[in-house]
């Protein structure tokens, strides 16, 4: 994967963080917003390790048709983020510190699969998995103060662009893969 690639892959993951922190952002409570920041970051960072190494353990059973995984758990991380993107959210949660690790864990899976996905495609995993913990960490702070700013109307916004760019990560490999694009 290209160095533009994981930037996009980076944000793309990102985003449902970036959409929870801009609705803790609207509320006064800013401490538990900057511990989540830290929280959404680690797990986003832990998440794609572990599914690198499940994925690295089932390669050779499935190297057939590992382009058609990373495309439908790309695909699958997408369409659940655009559709979590016109639900309502409940402004109350991620008050307390269960609360902000069940949100961290939450909004991670998308990464375990995404990990999955980079044991097909040969990279780097503690480089591209640090990065995108640090992009999360950066975004969900600039959505804790998005939220203070501009309200949650930004999270609903975010949460389906990040969305779009999973599933368009996710049709890149498959079409490259089956040649039809390079």
């Amino acid at each position: 994967m290209s160095f533009a690639g994981l930037v996009f892959l980076a944000f793309g993951l990102s985003m449902d963080a970036f959409a929870v922190s801009v609705c803790m952002g609207t509320k006064k409570k800013y401490n538990a917003s900057y511990l989540a920041a830290f929280l959404f970051g680690l797990f986003q960072g832990i998440m794609p390790v572990i599914g690198y190494l499940l994925g690295s353990g089932l390669k050779n059973i499935i190297v057939g048709f590992d382009h058609w995984i990373c495309f439908f758990l790309l695909a699958y991380a997408g369409i659940k983020m655009i559709y979590s993107s016109f639900e309502n959210k409940d402004e109350n949660r991620g008050q307390k510190i269960f609360e902000l690790l069940l949100l961290a864990l939450a909004s991670s899976i998308d990464a375990l699969g995404v990990g999955i996905t980079l044991s097909f495609l040969e990279v780097k995993i503690i480089y591209s998995s640090l990065f995108i913990a640090v992009v999360t960490y950066i975004m969900s702070l600039i959505g804790i103060f998005s939220g203070r700013f501009f309200g949650k109307r930004t999270a609903d916004k975010a949460e389906l662009f990040g969305g779009i760019i999973l599933l368009l990560i996710g049709l890149k490999i498959l079409l490259d893969h089956l040649g039809i694009i390079t």
